[in-house]
């Protein structure tokens, strides 16, 4: 993880460099905002209001059991979407200022093996002990999956690229679908029964995140490299140079791209369910959809009609969404931070708001620690 303490003017910091996308900071401070403090939030709006709308809210704001998809199920695909999306502007920028193509497959190597290491480390594997030694991780999937990716951005032609992800969704299917599992048979996708779960079973070293399945496991990287290919067709499309083909026509077709990926991810959930532990192709397709629509508002609002303000608090996060995502795993106690400056308020307050100001509390501080790192230039990139 590089430090960098650099200014950045522009479409991603809050000043304007045509270089870098300011919707781009914005969903990506947007998607994590959730796990920075925005889920507790929530929870405690439904607590304290008892309103049907932040109940339903508060409902979307944990993972399904096992079939099915809410809100939260969004938050990792989104992330490993927008490292897509902002692929061809970085290999853009290394081709421009002279790196070879040795150069920019060594830059990947290095970005996969750093988050594979940060991915263990946030897992706790430094404490060796053999009974919670998880070596999958949310960073090594997408270190992996965005570098596999690359390699096939970096090797074939936009409609081989095409082909990739539309063949690697088929062949994923065929797998689980049809190669049958010791005891269960093919097709079974229980959580027993289901062929990426026994191989990670047979696989993986270590222990997984449930008994029976590793959500980040072996097997499933394979649609999740499609994942962050969407991603990578939508920052193609981004950075494209056409006559007639303006800001709003962009994001057009990238929310038309994606209502249509919906409705293919709900068909194909038909017979391959939406399932985000197998990380199925259904649910490629339907999460990939939300993204690119997502996306195609973010773009709108922010790059081509330049209405900022409201998402400068969602780019403070943004910048530096890798780095918030260690630190209050494992480093940073934000909470004791929170409870140090606010506990004595808190303590005075009638029961029924304590919850309110308890989430609240703490993203004030997470996000004034962000924004002591944006105000100064530093981010910390992989």
């Amino acid at each position: 993880m590089n430090g960098s303490r650099q200014k950045i003017k522009g479409q991603s910091a809050a000043d304007g460099n045509p270089g870098r996308l300011y919707s781009l900071d914005a969903l990506r401070g947007f998607d994590m905002f959730w796990i920075t403090g925005g889920q507790k939030l929530v929870w405690a709006l439904a607590t304290v209001t008892g309103w049907p709308l932040f109940e339903w809210m508060n409902a979307q704001m944990h993972h399904v059991g096992w079939n099915g998809f809410a809100f939260y199920d969004m938050i990792f695909p989104l992330f490993l979407f927008l490292a897509g999306v902002s692929m061809p502007y970085s290999f853009a920028a290394r081709k421009k200022r002279g790196d070879t193509r040795e150069k920019i497959y060594l830059h990947a190597l290095k970005r996969m093996l750093v988050l594979v290491l940060l991915g263990m480390l946030v897992n706790r594997i430094l404490e060796l002990n053999p009974d919670n030694m998880r070596f999958a991780s949310v960073l090594g999937r997408i270190g992996v999956a965005w570098f596999l990716a690359a390699l096939i951005v970096l090797n074939a032609k936009m409609r081989w690229q095409v082909a990739w992800l539309w063949g690697l969704l088929i062949i994923y299917c065929l797998l689980m679908l049809l190669i049958p599992v010791p005891g269960f048979g093919a097709g079974v996708l229980t959580p027993e029964g289901n062929l990426a779960g026994y191989i990670d079973r047979l696989l993986l070293p270590g222990t997984m995140y449930t008994e029976f399945n590793e959500p980040e496991g072996i097997l499933s990287t394979i649609p999740a490299i499609s994942t962050a290919l969407l991603g990578v067709f939508a920052g193609h499309l981004l950075r494209l140079e056409r006559n007639g083909l303006n800001g709003p026509g962009k994001a057009m077709i990238l929310i038309g791209a994606g209502i249509v990926s919906l409705l293919l991810g709900l068909l194909w959930g038909t017979f391959f369910p939406i399932n985000k532990s197998l990380w199925t192709s259904s649910f490629v397709l339907y999460a990939g959809g939300w993204s690119l629509m997502l996306l195609g508002v973010f773009y709108l609002v922010t790059d081509v009609w330049r209405v900022r303000k409201w998402a400068f608090f969602f780019v403070v996060i943004g910048m530096n969404s890798i780095t918030i995502y260690v630190l209050q795993h494992r480093i940073i106690r934000f909470d004791i931070i929170r409870d140090f400056f606010l506990k004595g308020l808190h303590d005075l307050s009638p029961d029924v708001i304590q919850p309110f100001m308890s989430s609240l509390g703490y993203i004030a501080v997470v996000w004034l620690f962000l924004w002591f790192l944006y105000r100064h230039r530093i981010f910390l990139k992989v």
